[in-house]
């Protein structure tokens, strides 16, 4: 990795959390004398009470930060979709955390969905590109940045969008050889602390239950990773991931 980058976890409305997390990318970029970006792996919106704001910070740290990257996940898309026209899984989105994303962008009881949607995209229109832009898998050097994860099946530049934003078990579960380290989101670790296994690092630490957002720090001149998190009662401070040995997952 040749610059200073930060890859945080699943937001899911915290935006609370997550400014705390990027006033202290701006204290420790500072501190290592180095100009940062910032990788988000999606996840941004639904279930906690800031979607909106939660998309605003993400947005004014793209433009604060060149080179960051906005990784679509499994929630952003449910939010594009309902954005763009009938979705098939609206009902269902709602129960899943939609409801709070439209609560934080003001709507109200009985208003008409179309309504809801053109006044949306009307009203915040950088928010729409920027879901629209935003890519589903980063590879640089040997990292892959991802929601949810890899097919392992596939080479990393064949993966399709339905599998980096929702596979769980064919990539959690497989021990064979990975040809990149899968930095990735999605399926909540135990513990409130980032995990690794092999070449895999988790980083969804539940932030809207637990109160917990994770980052994933990587400088250039180190060798390994460090790990941060942040919760209003505590702050922000340096954290050690929790390491699973997994048989079989270098690469060969």
């Amino acid at each position: 990795m040749q610059r200073l980058t930060y890859a945080i976890g699943d937001v899911h409305g915290r935006s609370d959390l997550l400014s705390e997390l990027i006033d202290f990318i701006r204290r420790d970029s500072a501190d290592r004398g180095l100009q940062p970006r910032v990788v988000f792996l999606g996840d941004i919106v639904d279930r906690g009470p800031d979607s909106r704001g939660a998309l605003d910070l993400v947005i004014e740290s793209l433009d604060r930060w060149p080179g960051s990257i906005f990784l679509l996940g499994n929630h952003d898309r449910y939010f594009l979709d309902f954005l763009m026209g009938p979705s098939q899984i609206f009902q269902k989105w709602l129960a899943q955390g939609g409801s709070q994303t439209l609560i934080s962008y003001g709507a109200t009881e009985g208003e008409n969905v179309l309504d809801l949607q053109r006044r949306i995209r009307s009203d915040y229109p950088r928010h729409l590109e920027t879901l629209c832009q935003a890519p589903f898998i980063h590879v640089e050097d040997g990292y892959v940045f991802v929601h949810a994860g890899v097919d392992p099946s596939k080479p990393v530049h064949q993966q399709d969008e339905r599998s980096c934003l929702l596979i769980r078990g064919p990539f959690l579960e497989y021990e064979g050889p990975l040809s990149h380290t899968i930095v990735h989101g999605h399926t909540p670790v135990e513990g409130c602390r980032p995990v690794m296994t092999g070449r895999r690092i988790a980083m969804d630490t539940e932030a809207y239950l637990t109160g917990v957002l994770s980052m994933c720090a990587f400088d250039p001149r180190s060798p390994e990773p460090s790990f941060f998190a942040t919760s209003l009662e505590a702050g922000v401070g340096e954290v050690e991931a929790v390491f699973h040995k997994c048989r079989g997952t270098e690469q060969v």
